[in-house]
């Protein structure tokens, strides 16, 4: 008996022993896990090392040098040429650099003006493309979610400035989804495994509410929260840029190859033409390798290697939409797992907004380039959403918030298109099916090809083409080192950490707003930006661009002269982000903008007045869904008009302070009616009205005309009859044509008013003041598109009726 206690006790010592270690080993790793923040120090109070790029003139001599022939053939040719400047070009610069290559960059557009700004601003692994892996049993998806988890913690340690984790709800309404979405959440922390960032859990009803409170409460069960990263893509984009140029990399943007040079005893690439679409003209650029990391345009550029080429890429839309802070929890986000037609829809907090998307469709880019053009090109800017597509997702959006919350239409702030380039299977059809992964090929003349893929595994993609390249050439293994951007930070993140903010507060009198978003925007070299800026009693360079948000006027002159911005909608879209924050917004400091960078860049008048049209098309579209008709005006917007001319005129002189501040009510705009609506409303209303209490005397729809100020009081409108009321006022001239059926019952169903039985909640008739709410409403849940007499669509803008201008 004694031994066998003995051996008893042995053994359940030896059991707690384990279990112990295991706990503490467990608990040791949940105590270490979460991002890793920079290491607080007293350095982040005072500015590191200034650092400015080279110019842009700079950029161009040193690539016009590469066929110069008195340096001698390997010192002047570049070792590589990156073509394109999104975010697979511009990391493959950086990786190329950091290895001690010779790289240059050239791209036809603005850095990130295509795809690389427009995207669901999300670094992740792919929650749905894992469920596609399991449910379709596809390891493409699979090896697609295990590579980008295991980039997602690089991209948040490479620069922290500019992004940061953030926890996503998943809400529950079916009992059997819980341990569906809970297992499926988990296996997604799993597969991340030591790069995973903190772990997923489950939520009550009622905690789910309390931090998500706009949430749909009626059948909630619950919710599951996982974790993935966040982060500003442009500004990510060029913090690459800059790191690579530090590096040594030369980049230049408005630089486009038109062709392509090879040795004609090889038939292998020695070169391309560039053409300079600023200044002007065209030369060579010489290099060993050529990496096309074009995108959407990948087949453009394959097709001058190879003029019979097949097509590798195939490109699909994603539309997301820009809405007030209101909508959403500042530290959550909300994925709708199930949409109407199966896909899904991100609901996220953003540079103090919510951004909603996304969809996807396939998109051809031939049948929308402006061929009539000598130049004929699709840019990114003239990527713009369609109206449907902006409705899907407010549609989407309905469905999963609560019923006291009225999803306007009015409430889109920005609405933005981008182009996935997603590998082509060779089959027709959508392009919701195509894994999102990529590919790298060389071509017959020795190009590399780097296509697909996602922003978050843009730095293994990076890492892939170089090794191609350096494989393609075997005079580069030399001199190259092993990568790099595993440990790399990018340029900013020196001297950086969560508190700098207060430093600037502190040295430069900042309010917390603006010091926090100059820290999170441009990380340590806002000291650079602060302390190149001059301010004068008369005039504070901090101010903001349009209030309340908190770009300042110096951030104009800073993407200038050290970042590269050469257009306003550089500024507006892609240096600061207040065209994805707010279009109307960017549209009202469009004029300042074209001032300071037509006083700098030394533009004329009529210059001026080509950089301002060609902003506010692109605004309008991104602000109204739409193209705009600029030159004429439809009769009866003859006052909304005067505003614009006046706008115009500032912008080309420079008089910003004519315009008419930007107010915080058109931050968050409602359609406000136009000169006479309301006179018109009344007219309508009285013809399809009835005084309350009448027998039956006079007609439904008999004029009310004549009746005394009693009576005009007491007449109300039979519900039925809205709907002939609404299109009376829209055969007046209106913006209501666009109008849709759902919206109508949307805005009755808000209103209390839709398929309620006789005698039931608040009747069936309504006072002109409910008509005049109702009409509003359906302004704001729609803003329909209005056709000028030439055709075009276009937008009316919200103006306030005390004065002119937008």
């Amino acid at each position: 008996m004694a031994p066998r206690l003995h051996a008893l006790t042995r053994r359940t010592l030896t059991l707690l022993t384990l279990s112990t270690a295991t706990a503490a080993g467990a608990g040791y790793l949940y105590l270490n896990s979460g991002p890793a923040y920079p290491q607080t120090t007293h350095e982040s109070r005072r500015p590191p090392p200034s650092w400015s790029p080279p110019t842009r003139a700079a950029m161009i001599d040193a690539l016009k040098r590469s066929t110069d022939l008195k340096r001698g053939e390997d010192d002047a040719q570049f070792d590589i040429l990156v073509v394109g400047g999104g975010a697979t070009g511009a990391g493959v610069a950086v990786d190329a650099a950091s290895r001690g290559l010779r790289v240059a960059l050239v791209e036809r557009e603005d850095f990130a003006s295509g795809t690389s700004s427009k995207s669901t601003k999300l670094v992740h692994g792919g929650v749905r493309y894992l469920q596609k892996a399991i449910f379709e049993l596809d390891y493409e998806q699979y090896k697609l979610v295990r590579e980008a988890l295991r980039e997602r913690r690089v991209f948040l340690q490479t620069a922290p400035y500019l992004s940061h984790m953030l926890p996503i709800m998943l809400p529950i309404y079916k009992y059997w989804q819980v341990p569906y979405y809970w297992s499926g959440c988990k296996l997604y922390d799993l597969l991340a495994g030591k790069e995973n960032m903190e772990s997923s859990y489950l939520m009550s009803k009622g905690k789910a509410l309390e931090q998500f409170p706009m949430l749909k409460s009626d059948g909630l069960v619950g919710a599951v929260v996982y974790y993935d990263g966040q982060h500003n893509d442009s500004r990510m984009n060029l913090a690459l840029i800059l790191t690579a140029i530090k590096a040594g990399a030369t980049a230049a943007n408005y630089c486009g190859v038109t062709s392509l040079r090879k040795d004609p005893t090889t038939g292998l690439i020695t070169g391309a033409r560039v053409k300079d679409y600023i200044a002007g003209g065209e030369f060579d650029v010489k290099a060993k390798v050529i990496i096309n990391a074009t995108g959407p345009y990948t087949d453009s550029l394959l097709s001058l290697s190879t003029p019979t080429h097949k097509p590798i890429v195939r490109a699909s839309s994603g539309v997301h939409i820009a809405l007030p802070s209101y909508y959403a929890p500042k530290g959550m986000g909300l994925l709708d797992p199930a949409t109407s037609d199966g896909r899904v829809v991100f609901f996220l907090p953003w540079e103090g907004g919510v951004v909603a998307g996304t969809t996807d469709d396939p998109y051809d880019m031939r049948t929308h380039i402006k061929s009539q053009e000598k130049d004929a090109y699709l840019s990114g800017d003239d990527i713009l959403p369609r109206e449907s597509e902006i409705q899907w997702v407010i549609d989407e959006v309905r469905g999963y918030l609560s019923g006291d919350i009225k999803v306007r239409r009015g409430d889109v702030l920005s609405a933005w298109s981008g182009l996935r380039p997603l590998i082509s299977s060779g089959a027709a059809g959508g392009t919701e099916g195509l894994v999102r992964s990529h590919v790298v090929k060389v071509d017959e003349g020795g190009m590399v090809t780097i296509a697909g893929g996602k922003w978050t595994t843009y730095r293994a993609m990076a890492e892939e083409a170089v090794d191609e390249a350096i494989e393609v050439c075997p005079g580069l293994r030399a001199k190259a080192l092993k990568c790099q951007t595993q440990e790399l930070r990018l340029v900013g993140s020196e001297g950086w950490d969560r508190n700098m903010f207060i430093g600037l507060i502190q040295r430069y009198g900042l309010q917390p707003e603006v010091a926090q978003h100059l820290s999170s925007s441009y990380g340590s070299q806002a000291w650079t930006l602060l302390s190149s800026t001059t301010q004068t009693a008369a005039l504070d360079p901090h101010r903001p661009l349009s209030a309340p948000y908190p770009f300042t006027h110096s951030e104009i002159t800073y993407a200038l002269t050290h970042e590269y911005a050469q257009k306003p909608l550089d500024v507006l879209l892609r240096r600061t982000r207040l065209g994805f924050v707010d279009a109307r917004a960017a549209l009202s400091a469009l004029p300042e903008v074209v001032q300071v960078m037509g006083d700098i860049l030394g533009w004329d008048t009529r210059r001026r007045r080509e950089e301002a049209k060609r902003a506010e098309e692109v605004l309008r579209g991104m602000g109204a869904g739409g193209q705009v008709e600029v030159s004429t005006a439809s009769s009866g917007e003859g006052w909304l008009r005067m505003g614009e001319v006046k706008r115009r005129v500032c912008a080309l002189f420079g008089c910003a302070t004519l315009l008419r501040p930007f107010s915080g009510a058109a931050t968050y705009p409602r359609a406000l009616f136009e000169p006479g609506e309301i006179e018109a409303l009344r007219e309508v209303f009285e013809q399809y009205a009835r005084v309350s209490g009448d027998s039956g005397s006079r007609s439904d729809s008999e004029p009310g005309f004549g009746l005394g100020t009693q009576e005009q009081e007491q007449m109300r409108m039979p519900v039925s009859m809205i709907r002939e009321a609404v299109r009376s006022v829209a055969g007046l001239g209106y913006s209501y044509d666009g109008v849709r059926e759902s919206d109508f019952r949307y805005v009755l169903r808000e209103a209390g008013l839709f398929e309620l039985p006789e005698g039931k909640g608040r009747g069936r008739d309504v006072d002109f003041e409910e008509f005049v709410e109702i009409c509003g409403d359906l302004k704001d849940v729609s803003i329909a598109p209005a056709v000028s007499k030439k055709g075009v669509q276009r937008r009316r803008i919200p103006v306030e009726k005390s004065g002119g201008g937008v």
